[in-house]
């Protein structure tokens, strides 16, 4: 497969402080070890003035590496330029994980050197310019005398963590990470922010936050007209370093937007399905992939399977929460498919229906509650769509190797979403369908009316995962909860304590 010269370069990132002074590198090789499932192509440990980088782990020299401040990181590449981190400059070294949107580098740097020269010769500085300035999903750390400074990107579409005790202040890709050395309250990285840390701790700073606009007056095809195009655009900027891409697609107008207008800017898109075997759900998105003649490749499991994915799962989400267990079980479907027909990108629709009002809850709330206290929580849960979806998906793909690119999180968009009045989204308490300026979107789209006017329902439960689980438990005599809860449990236990 050719993908127009993009590499694929996704990993693990890890940074600590040593509070009493003491060398910190074990602990970043121990953090490492952890998140080796993240990548394993070339690992790297730096101190502000060091680096040492090796194919594995066992062959790092540590040895004469001596510091109280130190970083790491674990690759995953897929073309010869992606190079080992961290890199090293005058003075700092630093770690950037993730994707700029669009790529606008030349083809034989990578997304490091952007954040290098936009950090320029004072980091402490000038790393804010990199949440301000430059749109993507990434997370970046770098590492100074006595300090390191980390931040994450405006909507936290990359996952990042951090904890601390009276020993050590650490971050890390993944919570799992931060519990093997000790720190077991471990909290997520908030978004648009940086944090600077020291031996006194951490100290964040807000660099750019989502908050609500002022709403504006626009009729619905006059909006319907200009998402289009903003989400157009944001599609071509995600898919800019492509030739092909595979979508996660359920049949439904979020998924068929998305193939749609990747098909729409050049891309040859494989829609990818998955679900347990005799879903009528599942087997909607045969018709509706062709309808929108675009190749679908429908992948099913069985109940046994389910039940042997489940403990993977749980490790890679890192909480016995029985709805994001659900979602991540399909997720880590999808991933996997993906990854064995050798695509590494995935493009979904995660964040349409926050944006959009397509969660029946929002319902009961307009009932209950009215059009803006409404509006506020819609506006609370794409704020927070960072700790409730997306370290769960980014997590599950990750270990599959495959990237997640999601067209609707995106900061023209959003932004202009978010300035649409309530009818527009959802026209009365009673409205069944919801997301009504995006069902527009899909008409003017030529998007079959069975599939723009298609009803919501549950990832969880079109796939059948939801029941299916339930199932599993009810034998067990267990709620879905405990039953979760107990899995977590056996695979976690000895590493959370």
């Amino acid at each position: 497969m050719i993908y127009g010269g993009v590499k694929r370069k996704m990993g693990a990132l890890v940074a600590a402080v040593n509070k009493t002074g003491e060398n910190v590198v074990r602990t970043i090789v121990t953090m490492l070890q952890e998140l080796k499932h993240r990548g394993n192509d070339g690992h790297g440990v730096a101190t502000p003035d060091l680096v040492k980088s090796a194919k594995t782990l066992e062959q790092l020299h540590i040895n004469k590496l001596s510091s109280d401040v130190a970083l790491g990181h674990n690759l995953s590449c897929i073309m010869p330029r992606d190079q080992p981190q961290p890199v090293q400059e005058d003075g700092f070294t630093v770690v950037f994980e993730g994707r700029l949107f669009p790529l606008q580098i030349p083809p034989d740097m990578t997304e490091v050197n952007e954040i290098v020269e936009k950090l320029g010769s004072n980091p402490m500085k000038n790393a804010g310019n990199i949440i301000s300035n430059l749109e993507g999903s990434y997370v970046f750390a770098v590492a100074e005398s006595k300090k390191i400074v980390a931040g994450r990107d405006f909507f936290g579409t990359t996952p990042l963590y951090y904890g601390e005790n009276h020993a050590v202040c650490a971050v890390a890709s993944e919570r799992k990470a931060l519990w093997q050395i000790g720190l077991k309250e471990v909290w997520s990285f908030p978004p648009g922010q940086i944090a600077v840390i020291d031996n006194h701790g951490f100290s964040f700073h807000p660099v750019k936050m989502l908050r609500m606009p002022p709403q504006e007056t626009v009729d619905m095809e006059t909006a319907a007209r200009a998402l289009q195009l903003l989400l157009l655009e944001s599609t071509r900027k995600r898919v800019s370093d492509l030739e092909e891409v595979a979508v996660a697609f359920s049949g439904g107008v979020d998924s068929s937007v998305v193939a749609v207008l990747a098909k729409s800017v050049g891309l040859d898109v494989q829609l990818i399905s998955v679900g347990l075997e005799n879903q009528r759900e599942v087997l909607f998105a045969e018709k509706a992939a062709k309808a929108l003649n675009l190749p679908l490749h429908l992948q099913t499991y069985n109940v046994n399977e389910l039940e042997q994915t489940l403990a993977k799962v749980l490790w890679l989400i890192e909480e016995p929460n029985p709805v994001n267990t659900c979602i991540a079980v399909n997720f880590y479907w999808l991933a996997e498919t993906v990854s064995k027909l050798e695509y590494p990108i995935i493009l979904a629709g995660q964040g349409a229906d926050e944006l959009f009002g397509g969660y029946h809850k929002y319902l009961a709330d307009y009932k209950k509650s009215g059009a803006e206290i409404l509006k506020q929580k819609m506006f609370r849960d794409i704020k927070n769509a960072y700790k409730v979806n997306f370290q769960r998906d980014n997590q599950t793909c990750s270990y599959h190797k495959v990237e997640l690119r999601l067209p609707f999180i995106d900061r023209d968009v959003v932004d202009f979403t978010l300035r649409l009045p309530l009818r527009l989204k959802i026209n009365s308490i009673e409205d069944k369908l919801r997301k009504r300026v995006l069902r527009r979107v899909a008409r003017n789209l030529d998007i079959p009316s069975f599939i723009a006017e298609k009803r919501k329902k549950a990832f969880q439960y079109t796939t059948g995962v939801t029941k299916a689980l339930q199932n599993l438990a009810k034998a067990k005599n267990l709620t879905l909860h405990e039953y979760i809860e107990n899995k977590f449990n056996k695979v976690f236990f000895k590493k959370k304590r």
